[in-house]
């Protein structure tokens, strides 16, 4: 006798970008759903050979595991570069990451795209969680970013060349088209360039690529059949890698309407991971953030939202990123924030807002046949929320709504999946102090 799980008595919202449905019935076999059906009744006395396990999701939401196009899974919630760069063992970082994939889950990510990875760990993450070795979303990944000797957002921590943390570093035509093809060779899902980075000294993020080196990266992925993304903000740098043939565009900070254009023309997607930004901004002095920048990326994120809502309006496909992975975006608290900022910020309905996490999600992952909607001969990835998201998608970044979750069709215990673990010997960079203190601090009242 074969075994089905009927989830029923809930409302769907199948991540297609059609109005929520209630009373559903869906049906799933092994890790797939079989059925969608507005009435249950008539399939379940329909086969006696056939046992029904149900689900009651009645007066809940039932919809799509959340995709999370824009993640860090081996960062562990760093506090500084310096940490990130200098203090990480590769052992440990993997052992981490997989502890950590499972805080995801219980936040209902049940796939999710890490552009780059320390010490390159992201494939065999990725094929572990595949084989059953360890517990987790499913992984889209790349290596390592691709950065010229410029670097990224790290200054001077990153060397003028080798390899370091996340960061491999390109010199030349012909070590792009070598390490392009070394990171396909070790399994990369996507080629990440850093396209823009941070001098010190100059303000804000410079494009530190060159158009032709932009162009080699995407010939050389794009002949392989692995798309490239690319880091960019500014908006000459969105102009070129479009141009280009970057297929995904991360940030797309300050574009313009000629990087709009060329986004359009090539078909790039954006993923504006608006997340790390915004809570900066937000709740940056309650971490003692860097003083001055809540205004900073506050003022970033109205001058992009008003572009990224025109590129929404001119077809181009938007997808949802938290950037967890830093203190400020630490894993299974953030990942459903993206969908507040595109409803407040980009005047997104919760609908439009949630299809970015669901079906937009699944062509990050490569996979828009079998991930991203409640369909017939889809992958089982559910959660069931115990809200509305449609009248208040902030529910959706509560993992404490989410009662829930189905990961290839399997129904998870949600309290194993928050781990408890002491400190790390050495895993850490202890401050002095977070400010420096100077005599009129010390002695002002």
């Amino acid at each position: 006798m074969k075994e089905i799980m009927l989830i029923s008595g809930g409302t769907l919202i199948d991540g297609t970008g059609k109005d929520p449905r209630p009373n559903e019935g869906i049906f799933i076999e092994g890790n797939q759903i079989v059925s969608v059906e507005e009435s249950t009744s008539q399939l379940i006395n329909s086969d006696k050979n056939v046992e029904i396990v149900e689900l009651d999701a009645s007066g809940k939401t039932i919809m799509p595991g959340l995709i999370d196009s824009h993640l860090h899974c081996s960062f562990d919630d760093v506090q500084s570069n310096d940490e990130l760069f200098f203090h990480r063992d590769p052992t440990l970082v993997a052992l981490v990451a997989a502890q950590n994939l499972r805080k995801m889950l219980r936040a209902g990510v049940t796939s999710f795209v890490d552009p780059d990875t320390s010490h390159g760990i992201g494939p065999s993450l990725r094929d572990a969680v595949n084989a059953g070795v360890v517990q987790g979303p499913r992984i889209k990944t790349g290596v390592q970013a691709l950065l010229t000797a410029v670097g990224g957002t790290a200054g001077r921590l990153i060397p003028d060349e080798g390899t370091v943390g996340y960061a491999q570093i390109v010199n030349s035509k012909d070590e792009i088209v070598q390490w392009v093809r070394r990171h396909i060779k070790y399994g990369a899902d996507w080629i990440k360039l850093h396209a823009t980075g941070s001098v010190p000294g100059r303000s804000g993020e410079l494009l530190v690529w060159n158009r032709e080196e932009i162009r080699v990266a995407c010939q050389t992925a794009h002949e392989l059949s692995v798309p490239v993304m690319a880091h960019c903000r500014g908006t000459q740098s969105v102009q070129i890698c479009a141009e280009e043939g970057v297929d995904l565009i991360l940030h797309a900070s300050f574009m313009d309407d000629d990087g709009l254009e060329a986004v359009i023309s090539n078909g790039s997607s954006i993923c504006p991971t608006f997340t790390f930004l915004a809570n900066l901004a937000d709740f940056g002095s309650k971490v003692q953030a860097s003083p001055g920048m809540e205004d900073i990326f506050r003022g970033e994120i109205e001058q992009t939202a008003k572009m990224i809502r025109k590129a929404y309006d001119n077809g181009v496909r938007i997808l949802s990123g938290s950037e967890s992975g830093f203190a400020l975006t630490p894993y299974g608290h953030w990942h459903g924030r993206e969908l507040e900022i595109f409803v407040d910020s980009l005047d997104l309905t919760p609908i439009e807002a949630i299809t970015t996490a669901t079906k937009n999600g699944a062509w990050a992952m490569q996979m828009e046949d079998q991930l991203g909607t409640i369909e017939k001969n889809k992958l089982a990835d559910i959660i069931i929320v115990d809200s509305d998201p449609t009248a208040d998608i902030t529910v959706l970044n509560n993992k404490n709504e989410i009662s829930e979750v189905i990961a290839n069709g399997k129904r998870l215990n949600l309290s194993e999946l928050w781990p408890d673990r002491e400190p790390l010997a050495g895993w850490k960079v202890g401050n002095w102090a977070n400010e420096i203190l100077t005599w009129e601090k010390a002695y002002s009242s």
